[in-house]
């Protein structure tokens, strides 16, 4: 993770009881070596999960089953909580023990899948950062052995539930992105990740819908605002102030209701919205905070992530 990315995502944790009294669903967590799986294991230990790390593939299926048996002590705690963390060198996900893939996303309990990715640019650089090997580097060259890991994980990404590009965020900002979108209490609500960014440091890799503010005027060339945010309100009042900005704001609300309550119907729980502008610190900040404002909260739990706020 980058340790020195700002922080400017909102802290709620991981509820301990899910919303309909039954038990928690099993979280399944893996992705690229190298983008955070590790940081999300000591989160969701921080809040009380049990984590298993490196479990046999063969005990899966005895876990899931146990995990399903479990119910809440006669005290009236909370349900158990359980991930389990897996990775690319776990021999059936290159299709040995592909079977196992397909008990996890079909069933009536489907596990959580959790799937953390990176830009190469950001891998290479935590990989030289740690002087670590990767681990299918072998003898070849680490940017092969990402690659060959790409190839390696892209059906579990595409069965994944929730994906989270962890490139610009550091430990702090990846520990509250998945507590929010992991919490249990919002039952059959979608979370909703509204994210802003700055092209110039690359679209999100986990951005399901993409909006562009780079046609509002920027605050950086008003001599008074380029230190400022979009998170200030003079910022935001200069750029929701713009025309088009409002109709912006009520037609994308429109737009998106139809999506997510087909997104309700189908099961789908975790969506990324990106709002974007040059550099990350006026336009989308300020849109992404009004926007993230407006959802109906009775059917969306929306939350806020600067990617790049303070990266200038």
């Amino acid at each position: 993770m980058d340790e020195h990315a700002p922080e400017h995502v909102p802290v709620e944790g991981l509820r301990a009881v899910p919303a309909d009294g039954g038990p928690a669903p099993l979280v399944v967590v893996t992705g690229m070596s190298g983008a955070g799986r590790s940081t999300v294991a000591k989160a969701l230990e921080d809040h009380g999960w049990h984590v298993v790390e490196n479990l046999p593939p063969q005990l899966l299926p005895d876990l899931e089953s146990l995990h399903e048996r479990a119910r809440p002590p006669a005290d009236g705690g909370p349900s158990p909580r359980l991930a389990v963390v897996i990775d690319a060198r776990t021999r059936w996900l290159s299709g040995q023990d592909a079977h196992l893939l397909e008990q996890l996303t079909s069933g009536p309990h489907r596990p959580v899948l959790l799937f953390l990715d990176a830009t190469d640019e950001a891998l290479v650089r935590r990989f030289e950062s740690v002087r670590r090997p990767h681990p299918l580097q072998g003898n070849g060259r680490l940017l092969d052995a990402i690659a060959a890991e790409r190839t390696l994980m892209a059906d579990l990404r595409s069965e994944a539930d929730v994906i989270v590009d962890t490139s610009g965020l550091n430990v702090h900002q990846l520990h509250a992105k998945v507590s929010l979108l992991l919490d249990a209490t919002v039952g059959s609500r979608v979370r909703l990740a509204v994210m802003s960014f700055g092209f110039k440091y690359g679209v999100p890799l986990d951005a399901d819908f993409v909006l562009d503010m780079r046609f509002l005027p920027n605050p950086f060339w008003v001599p008074e605002l380029r230190a400022k945010s979009g998170i200030d309100t003079d910022v935001a009042d200069y750029v929701l102030g713009q025309a088009g900005a409002t109709e912006f704001l009520d037609r994308a609300i429109a737009l998106f209701d139809p999506v997510l309550a087909g997104y309700q119907r189908e099961g789908r729980r975790y969506v990324t919205l990106a709002i974007g502008c040059t550099g990350g610190k006026h336009r989308s900040v300020a849109v992404t905070e009004a926007l993230a404002a407006r959802f109906d909260p009775e059917r969306v739990v929306a939350f806020v992530v600067h990617r790049d706020l303070g990266r200038e």
